[in-house]
């Protein structure tokens, strides 16, 4: 094993002792309240940080550096999105949400509309976003342990899943709130030391990305390919190879012409000389100048398909049980929207560092442009940038711990948000809250543990917003229109959510299933786009859904909907907030 595995081994080991420390020194677990939502009694800025840590998944860390790798300014729009979203949750969601005393995003639907069918429904659609949402973390932890190790995928999966639920299990969100803060300022510091470096020895290098060429391997570089991918060459390129290309079993030195294409299978591996221009995967821009334009990749729709992504990432943030639920834990309305205004300003900074981090990885990581795994941008750019060293084995230590607490922070606090609508919609008077929500946690946190051993090959970024489409689709317009609209029904609030759900969950498992494959040519492409950025459909169709069963049964409007609205609204002084649960657990 190398020094800088080693190094990296120990990095997170140390990481998982420390956030168990803190999670066992914050430990005070007796109430319902201290589970679920820890007391109520979060300061701003305590919870802003535990809110920016849980939301900064592997997504933020590992996925958006990858795809600003591979798709230039185009991908931008993910970490905009992700920020953005907040905005909307401050305007819209956050103080009502607080106000309702809710625990949970089905207690909220109970609160406003009074209804057990709804709620029932909402408890499956916070297990079906949690549990797609969890996938690509644990996914993310056995990559990052795999890569900086070499030991298999799913040894960091199954370490990072048990981790997990023991620390949920036996914390709760008072525990995991303490612990999400600490891991938000080391991913922090694990994104801000190779990217002070790296700017440091790129100021000192000659390249631009203001030039009509691709990127060059700056060293004799061997390839792996690990997934099936289609490589463009935009300039000739002299390459060995040895396995299989194009159908055909090749095993010595060939020429890929200017402008050719070419099928690569797994297995593959690919020896480039020093200097030859980076063949890219299939629909990326095939130049740095291009690189730095959007919308110059040769993937058709993709116009439609960035609409999709803003409206996904925009209001997908408000329907996120484990955000949604990070809410509850302030004292009032008011500080619920000092954390989401200090959250802004936390993210923004990780995004401009996540955003550097994937321009330099252009520039000295370009052989991930042949592998297909983008997603390891961040882990190999550190001793790219500085060698196999001490210093370098030192940062990229550093750096892969800090992917750790990346995974185990919002696989955290998705798995509080599960474990709470099992605790107290699946088990309820299965015993006290003690009982129930470590038997929660286990039962929550073993399926997607589970399937997250089988790998999916599909980029961390590109899933979770196929998991904000979801969210987008179905709680964005419940909470909207709960919150702001009298004329909600039970009735409606249900179709709609079971309409925005099943549009945009079936998108996501078509998707992942690769149905689109089968279609004919044209209508391939405008498949592709809307499985796999379904929310430009599923959203407005969701939202009118709603509304129009709402005005069909405006006579079954609940007699107090004028009231609740009132509660959610009025200023704390007034004392109409209450909570809705007790603390007898």
């Amino acid at each position: 094993m190398s020094l800088t595995a080693i190094i990296s081994l120990v990095a997170i080991v140390l990481l998982a002792v420390t956030s168990a420390v803190i999670g066992s020194i914050a430990h005070r677990t007796r109430l319902t309240s201290d589970f679920l939502v820890a007391s109520r009694s979060v300061p701003s800025r305590l919870n802003a940080g535990a809110i920016s840590g849980e939301y900064l998944s592997a997504a933020s860390f590992l996925g958006i550096a990858g795809l600003i790798l591979v798709e230039g300014v185009d991908a931008l729009w993910y970490a905009v999105g992700y920020t953005a979203g907040y905005l909307f949750l401050l305007l819209l969601v956050a103080a009502p949400l607080r106000r309702s005393g809710a625990y949970t995003v089905p207690d909220f639907a109970d609160a406003r509309l009074a209804s057990p069918s709804l709620r029932r429904v909402c408890t499956a659609v916070v297990i079906v976003i949690c549990w797609l949402y969890l996938l690509p973390q644990i996914q993310g932890a056995g990559l990052t342990l795999g890569i900086v190790t070499g030991l298999p995928d799913w040894i960091g999966s199954a370490a990072a899943g048990v981790i997990v639920v023991v620390t949920v299990a036996f914390g709760g969100m008072r525990s995991v709130t303490f612990v999400q803060a600490f891991q938000y300022w080391f991913k922090l510091t694990a994104l801000a030391v190779p990217v002070i470096i790296g700017l440091a020895v790129w100021y000192g290098d000659d390249h631009t990305f203001a030039r009509s060429e691709p990127p060059e391997f700056r060293e004799p570089t061997t390839v792996s390919v690990t997934t099936p991918v289609t490589l463009e060459a935009r300039l000739p390129v002299d390459v060995t190879a040895r396995g299989t290309v194009d159908g055909q079993p090749v095993d010595g030195p060939v020429r890929w012409d200017a402008g050719s294409s070419h099928d690569v299978a797994v297995g593959t591996e690919l020896a480039f000389a020093a200097g030859e221009p980076v063949p890219v995967t299939s629909g990326a821009p095939t130049d740095d100048e291009s690189w730095l334009r959007p919308f110059t990749g040769s993937a058709e729709h993709q116009l439609l398909a960035t609409y999709s992504l803003i409206l996904a990432t925009f209001l997908g943030t408000m329907g996120l049980p484990h955000v949604l639920g990070r809410f509850y834990t302030n004292s009032d309305g008011r500080a619920a929207r000092r954390s989401a205004v200090v959250v802004l300003a936390m993210l923004g900074g990780f995004y401009i560092l996540v955003t550097l981090m994937g321009v330099l990885s252009r520039v000295y990581t370009p052989q991930l442009l042949v592998t297909g795994r983008s997603d390891a941008a961040v882990l190999l750019l550190p001793t790219a940038v500085m060698g196999s060293g001490l210093l370098g084995s030192l940062v990229g230590g550093l750096v892969a711990a800090g992917a750790w607490a990346a995974f185990l922070s919002t696989a955290s606090g998705l798995l509080v948000s599960l474990a709470s609508v099992v605790s107290t919609d699946v088990l309820p008077g299965k015993g006290g809250m003690t009982r129930r929500f470590p038997l929660a946690t286990v039962l929550a946190g073993i399926p997607p543990t589970a399937v997250a051993l089988i790998p999916t090959g599909l980029n961390f970024a590109e899933a979770v917003a196929l998991v904000f489409a979801v969210a987008a689709s179905t709680f964005c317009p419940l909470l909207i229109l709960g919150g702001w609209w009298r004329g909600l029904t039970a009735v409606g609030a249900i179709v709609g959510v079971l309409v925005g759900g099943v549009t945009s969950a079936g998108a996501v498992a078509a998707a992942l299933a690769g149905l689109d494959a089968f279609l004919p040519g044209p209508l391939a492409a405008w498949a592709e786009v809307l499985l796999y950025r379904p929310a430009i459909v599923s959203v407005p169709l969701a939202f009118i859904t709603m509304v129009v069963v709402s005005l069909i049964t405006r006579a079954r409007r609940p007699a107090d909907a004028g009231q609740v609205l009132l509660r959610l609204h009025a200023p704390e002084r007034l004392g109409l907030m209450r909570d809705r649960l007790d603390d007898r657990g």
